[in-house]
């Protein structure tokens, strides 16, 4: 190389070419053939025999031991960050940690990403965001997306345009504020709902069965569960994540923030966990031992990676003044469990921490055992990806067919219908056809808006506007977007008024987008902005008939106007339904679906927003007059509330049999927690736990004309409301396909021990003597505890 620098040294571009090449050997491996996956050179045929880490008979973490005792200080230091360098002279090729999958393979350019769509593959398929996809209560939905992102994952792998296959997706922080503009990318406010949506998604991208069952030891891609713990609040009246101190009882913790993070953990094996920015009760997140190594790793089990959210190593001193220098920082962290720092702090301050003696080298070894591992079990030091689990997924499995009628499924059943007066909805396809139709509002024609957050190029987008043109002869369809943007500061009222006069049916598509709730942007009000509202009145009263409301939205809006006004016949909630949104729209519309979500939020009335959103409390105070959170707790009055939604159908249900009406559970100690009569559920053998058991079976009837798959909710009422306990809970849900007419039996299993507990102020999971009820709708079933 040498020489051939010198004879090249008189030609500029000629060195450029050769410093892309020399950057392409070590970054990439052993080919720098388009279209390949980058090779560990160190494990081709010729050289594996030199490492034992390249021997694929050894268990992972001897190999991953024997990578890290070959390695120098300055080394170990470059691999503690997310865009890790490669190691030529043990032929170790560059890593990149960060990758998006949070509904779909995603991009973000302004970031480092291990992920590019600037070859074969130009785009991935975009499915609904999370809050949409959770609404159809239906957890194998759910598995499927994760499947497909997983293989699409995969396929760009293989066409040679990743240099990462480590996905910082699913974000299962519950949804505790309406205002909140993460709330979009997570499952809603439910931790039973939650912990499922997690354990489905991360099971499906990971390569395991939909019972969790592996196929390979190998996975498909990575998947992290994010943000640990107790996150979910960004940016709000000048408070922002970086510095906020959550103060959360231990008993929220128990039964609020915690259990979809261990649901992932145990249920669902997630290789990686992401710690987040905020502190709770005053130690960060990402510097806390008990949580990551005591809880994580010591309690659940847990296996794999920890990343810090981006920077959060660098405001541990900078922003939060926990830690009086770099170094400490960076000791801090290391000793608490974090492996990777999504930055520079660790490259940066690492080696100076032990040199400074704040940290020793095997905290180090520590994290770089954790994140070789993960590597491994990708099978990234097993040779050729080609001939590896998985290596026969090829280009065309991004944006398959198969994939794209996925996301429109996903859409159509996460949809809500909220309000349908007269039963509007679905339009007569015969009558409509010859009929005029108005599509007016900022979100019409707005195709980005229906990506939500954290998406990548989608495979092909069909806004509302153009899925309703399927229905309507094309001069008979009319569109005017309303205002100028969905900000709606400035609105054509007049103008969209005389559109709406001049046609038989109007449907109108409002809501948010990304400019009113996003990351690091929480909402301040929860009213449709601008003039929306005037909008939306003022042609509801100019139409011929009542008219039908479309929100694209991940937040709950007070639309209590529009919910008692009867020139507004039909309510839609859309979420952001993804690349085939504009589809779904248009075949529930017009009566080629049979719409079935339910909300996996409680939409709040406008005044809510006296509450502050940095009160971390889920439980109400009658003292204060605080009202609480979401519908376990919340004491107030509701716009819509949490499994809310309707259907073209009606259905009925009946409890018909239970196996158990009166369930005994022995102590092994017999004293009783306190006057009340309940037991700790640790002290109850978990033999008996088990075998306590029943199954509960509820019939549902389809008393409709159309065919519908419908989610059936599965509710726990308590013997008492108050004293910390909640008005109800979710016990499970399952989706059900019935045609007109036609019912079916769905069973449930209930464990007493898990869903009949409830955390008491210690975080202690206890369970209470008496009648409990269990409740499908406003059908109820009593089950007697003694204990």
């Amino acid at each position: 190389m040498e020489i051939l620098v010198s004879r090249l040294s008189c030609s500029s571009s000629a060195l450029v070419l050769l410093q892309l090449l020399l950057f392409q050997i070590l970054v990439v491996g052993s080919s720098v053939d388009a279209g390949q996956p980058p090779i560990p050179y160190g494990c081709n045929e010729s050289s594996a025999k030199n490492y034992r880490f390249c021997e694929t008979k050894l268990g992972i973490s001897e190999r991953a031991k024997d990578l890290v005792s070959r390695l120098s200080l300055d080394e170990k230091v470059g691999q503690l960050v997310n865009t890790a360098p490669a190691i030529p002279r043990l032929g170790i090729p560059a890593y990149e940690w960060w990758s998006e999958a949070l509904h779909g393979v995603a991009f973000i350019s302004s970031v480092p990403q291990g992920i590019h769509f600037n070859g074969t593959v130009t785009a991935a398929t975009s499915f609904p965001q999370v809050i949409l996809s959770a609404a159809s209560f239906d957890a194998r939905l759910w598995y499927r997306i994760g499947q497909a992102v997983g293989r699409e994952a995969r396929a760009i792998y293989n066409a040679g345009q990743a240099t990462g296959m480590t996905f910082w997706a699913p974000n299962i922080n519950i949804y505790r504020d309406p205002r909140w503009g993460r709330g979009q990318e997570t499952p809603g406010e439910d931790p039973t709902l939650t912990g499922h949506y997690a354990t489905s998604y991360v099971r499906g991208i990971q390569g395991d069965t939909f019972q969790g069952t592996t196929a390979t030891q190998i996975l498909q891609a990575s998947a992290c569960c994010k943000h640990f713990t107790a996150y979910d609040l960004d940016h709000w009246k000048g408070i922002d994540r970086f510095v906020f101190d959550a103060k959360v009882t231990k008993q929220d913790l128990a039964d609020t923030y915690q259990p979809p993070f261990h649901s992932c953990i145990q249920q669902g094996k997630a290789s990686g966990i992401m710690c987040a920015y905020n502190r709770v009760n005053g130690v960060p997140n990402c510097a806390d031992h008990h949580l990551l190594t005591n809880t994580a790793r010591g309690q659940w089990n847990f296996n794999g990676y920890i990343t810090s959210d981006c920077d959060a190593v660098s405001i541990i001193h900078e922003n939060q003044s926990y830690a009086k220098t770099p170094e400490d920082a960076a000791a801090a962290v290391l000793k608490a469990g974090m492996d990777v720092n999504c930055g520079n702090y660790l490259k940066n301050y690492s080696k100076s921490a032990v040199q400074k003696k704040r940290l020793l080298e095997s905290d180090i070894d520590r994290a770089l055992q954790n994140l070789f591992s993960v590597r491994m079990r990708l099978g990234l030091f097993n040779g050729n990806p080609a001939n590896q689990p998985y290596g026969d997924i090829g280009p065309d499995e991004a944006c398959s067919e198969e994939h794209q009628d996925l996301a429109l499924e996903a859409a159509l059943h996460g949809i809500v219908l909220l309000k349908n007066s007269h039963r509007l909805l679905p339009f007569a396809k015969s009558k409509t056809l010859s009929s005029s139709l108005a599509v007016i509002g900022p979100n019409a024609n707005a195709s980005k808006t229906l990506l939500g957050n954290y998406a990548g190029p989608p495979c092909k987008i069909v806004t509302p506007f153009q899925g309703l043109q399927n229905y309507v002869k094309k001069k008979k369809i009319m569109y005017h977007p309303g205002c100028d943007s969905v900000q709606c500061s400035s609105a054509k009222i007049d103008q969209a008024v005389d559109v709406a006069k001049g046609a038989d049916q109007v449907v109108l598509i409002m809501g948010l987008d990304q400019t009113q709730e996003r990351e690091d942007h929480d909402r301040e009000e929860l009213v449709l902005p601008g003039k929306q509202q005037k909008l939306i009145t003022s042609i509801a009263r100019a139409a011929k008939k009542p008219i039908v409301l479309v929100l694209l939205c991940g937040g709950p809006v007070d639309i209590s106007f529009a919910k008692y006004d009867n020139n507004i016949g039909s309510i839609l909630w859309a979420g952001y339904p993804g690349e085939a949104g504009g589809l779904a729209i248009g075949q529930i519309i017009f009566g080629d679906h049979n719409p079935g979500g339910r909300l996996p939020v409680t939409w709040y009335p406008k005044d809510f927003i006296r509450v502050p959103m940095t009160d971390m409390r889920m439980r109400p105070d009658p003292s204060t007059g605080y009202p609480g959170r979401t519908y376990r707790f919340y004491k107030g009055p509701k716009v819509f509330e949490f499994g809310y939604g309707l259907s073209y159908s009606n259905y009925s249900y009946e409890i018909v049999s239970s196996s158990s009406k009166k369930i005994y559970l022995k102590a092994l100690r017999d004293e009783m927690s306190n006057t009340v009569r309940q037991r700790l559920v640790s002290e109850i053998d978990k033999e008996l736990c088990e075998k306590k058991r029943f199954i509960v079976t509820v019939r549902v009837v389809n008393q409709g004309e159309m065919a519908g798959k419908h989610p059936v909710l599965l509710f726990v009422r308590a013997p008492m409301v108050g004293n910390g306990r909640p008005m109800k809970r979710l016990v499970g849900f399952q989706t059900v396909n019935l045609n007109a007419g036609e019912n079916a039996e769905i069973e449930y299993e209930v464990s007493p021990c898990e869903h009949f507990s409830m955390a008491n102020e210690q975080g202690m999971m206890v369970i209470e003597e008496g009648s409990h009820l269990l409740v499908v709708d406003n059908i109820e079933y009593p089950v007697t505890v003694v204990v």
